[in-house]
């Protein structure tokens, strides 16, 4: 299995670098990232042509003017730029636990998509990662983000449990597995099927959109929500626009009750 990494950034080189010391440093590396780059500056070309130069993978920086919020559509520029017959979707504000990537693939199953988990640091925390925690895998440990990251003990469960026992409460929990642009994988032809991502959508439940119409098609979430983890970086977000938000609903909810597969607003405009 051939594996790309689709990472979405904008304008956070710092918290990029640390994304991508995750990648860097998984026991089972990615074949590829693809960087989705929805109109960032200087500062984050600069931090792909390091990571170019020093990670033992191709990275591809797959970037676009910046005019305002389009994840959406520089995503499906990246899923068309990627290579790999399977796709991890992250962002550029997320590390990857040092088991991330292999994860992803031993528990890839045809026709089905994996819903993976993540947990909130604060910006505090989110501050004091650097290369040799990531390296040494200590920022993943429950005691180190309970203690740095502002992070509850119960939300602790997720870096606590691993192996088995995560296995077993993926299969156990109540919570729906969703697809969530930070922390989410499926087959490529899968993705193109459906058309890629709604480029109509902003901010607000454009991953949802996109995962509702894969299980419009047939293809069944699975919860890897305790076996494929990131730790989420804190930073402003000042994208939320809240009709934005309600359109984007109305969207999702359009897509829920037609049962639609493809959007007509997606890769055949990207492309």
């Amino acid at each position: 299995m051939q594996i790309s990494i689709i990472l979405s950034t904008y304008n956070q080189p710092l918290w990029l670098t640390k994304s991508l010391l995750g990648f860097v440093h998984q026991r089972r590396l990615p074949d590829e990232i693809v960087i989705a780059d929805d109109g960032s500056g200087e500062e984050t070309r600069r931090v792909v042509e390091r990571f170019r130069r020093l990670a033992p993978f191709p990275i591809r920086h797959v970037w676009h003017p910046d005019d305002g919020f389009r994840k959406t559509r520089i995503l499906n520029l990246a899923l068309a730029e990627a290579s790999s017959d399977y796709l991890i979707f992250s962002d550029g504000d997320c590390v990857p636990r040092g088991d991330y990537v292999a994860a992803h693939a031993r528990l890839a199953r045809a026709d089905s998509f994996l819903s993976g988990g993540l947990v909130r640091l604060s910006l505090a925390g989110s501050e004091q990662i650097d290369e040799p925690l990531i390296r040494s895998g200590r920022c993943f440990r429950p005691g180190w983000v309970g203690r740095h990251g502002g992070v509850k003990p119960f939300r602790l469960m997720k870096l606590a449990a691993t192996g088995r026992a995560a296995r077993l409460i993926d299969r156990t929990t109540k919570v729906l597995p969703n697809w969530s642009g930070s922390n989410a994988s499926c087959w490529r032809r899968d993705a193109l099927a459906v058309g890629g991502f709604d480029e109509r959508m902003k901010y607000w439940r454009e991953d949802y959109e996109f995962g509702q119409r894969l299980i419009n098609l047939g293809v069944t979430p699975l919860q890897v929500r305790y076996s494929a983890v990131t730790l989420h970086l804190e930073h402003e977000r000042g994208y939320v626009d809240k009709q934005i938000m309600k359109l984007n609903e109305q969207i999702l909810e359009q897509t829920r009750i037609s049962g639609k597969t493809r959007t007509e607003h997606g890769l055949a405009e990207a492309a």
